[in-house]
């Protein structure tokens, strides 16, 4: 099955494809350190945390205070995880992180 994402592209099908060929983390570092600023990287990972917080049932009060996000991106990224491409849970499913338990009704 295809997916059809609203920012396909030629130039983003290439920067994907080169992801797809970093091997490790090392990998991953050299790569995304000299593509990206840090504060882009960190921001990037903060995002994960998040999602995998709220896929926790953790508070947005409890979230915030561990990875600095505001509520503001907290509420994104869980309407990006209830109603999004579901990029968050396929990753957070490879990653071996539990659904919340609501998922299950």
């Amino acid at each position: 099955m295809s997916y059809n994402s609203k920012i396909k592209d030629e130039q983003i099908d290439s920067f994907f494809e080169a992801i797809l060929k970093l091997e490790n983390l090392e990998e991953c570092y050299r790569f995304f350190e000299d593509i990206c600023t840090v504060k882009e990287i960190q921001s990037i990972a903060q995002r994960l945390e998040v999602a995998k917080m709220l896929r926790m049932n953790k508070t947005y009060n409890e979230i915030e205070a561990k990875t600095g996000a505001s509520t503001a991106t907290i509420s994104r990224i869980s309407r990006a995880l209830n109603y999004g491409a579901d990029g968050y849970n396929l990753v957070l499913d490879r990653l071996g992180y539990p659904k919340k338990e609501d998922d299950e009704i």
